[in-house]
């Protein structure tokens, strides 16, 4: 999914910058502090996704969105909570008030590409998820993980065929990004596939001999989803 950015504050887009770097699914092509120098890289350039701050000295955000004529998908950034029903009324994908952490930026873009994967006729969420693996990004089938464990800042993704691949990123970023009918959240350091799951009691999931406990505050959603 590629995007741009655009926000008169360079430290603003710096953060989107740092944040989109880590989530695998967005490109970010190029960053603008003036939304009039954007129009002709959205006239030339196919864009996806748009964010955009909203209280900019030339020209408000909303307004600068609805002049273009042919207009990818919108983010709105902004610190000013009071223009969010603005916002929403001109389509925007979500609404993001500053500051806003990597969870939360990662949920709108994982929204935004769910709502482009619709537009193309196609779930790309129902197959797979790309994960960072070193410098590569490698494609990881949803029928292929077994369970996802947490390890400090990291997650260890364990495989069919005895396959396991360790990935910067936390246990509550990746909940986002994996469709909840296939995985189920049973503790705070697991996620396990749904149907890859034998046998479970209130304590403990069980995926062949393998034992995943159970938290206490995730034993109603184990029960609901298993």
């Amino acid at each position: 999914m590629t995007a741009i950015a655009i926000d008169d504050e360079p430290i603003a887009l710096e953060v989107i910058k740092n944040h989109a770097s880590k989530v695998p699914f967005v490109e970010l092509k190029a960053v603008f502090t003036n939304a009039f120098e954007a129009i002709s890289y959205l006239q030339h350039n196919k864009t996806d996704l748009l964010f955009l701050d909203i209280k900019m000295p030339d020209i408000n955000g909303i307004e600068f969105f609805k002049t273009l004529t042919n207009p990818p998908m919108v983010i709105f950034t902004t610190a000013y909570s009071e223009h969010a029903v603005e916002g929403f009324e001109v389509a925007a994908v979500d609404y993001l008030l500053k500051p806003f952490p990597l969870s939360r930026f990662l949920k709108a873009c994982t929204k935004a590409n769910e709502l482009l994967a619709l537009k193309a006729g196609n779930s790309r969420h129902t197959d797979y998820i790309f994960l960072k693996d070193g410098y590569e990004q490698v494609k990881v089938w949803f029928d292929d993980i077994l369970y996802i464990e947490a390890a400090g800042n990291y997650l260890n993704f364990f495989l069919k065929n005895h396959q396991k691949l360790l990935t910067r990123s936390t246990i509550s970023d990746i909940e986002i990004q994996l469709p909840e009918s296939l995985f189920t959240r049973v503790h705070r350091s697991y996620i396990v596939a749904n149907n890859k799951v034998d046998k479970y009691n209130k304590q403990a999931v069980f995926i062949g001999f393998t034992e995943i406990p159970i938290g206490n505050t995730y034993q109603f959603t184990a029960k609901t989803n298993l």
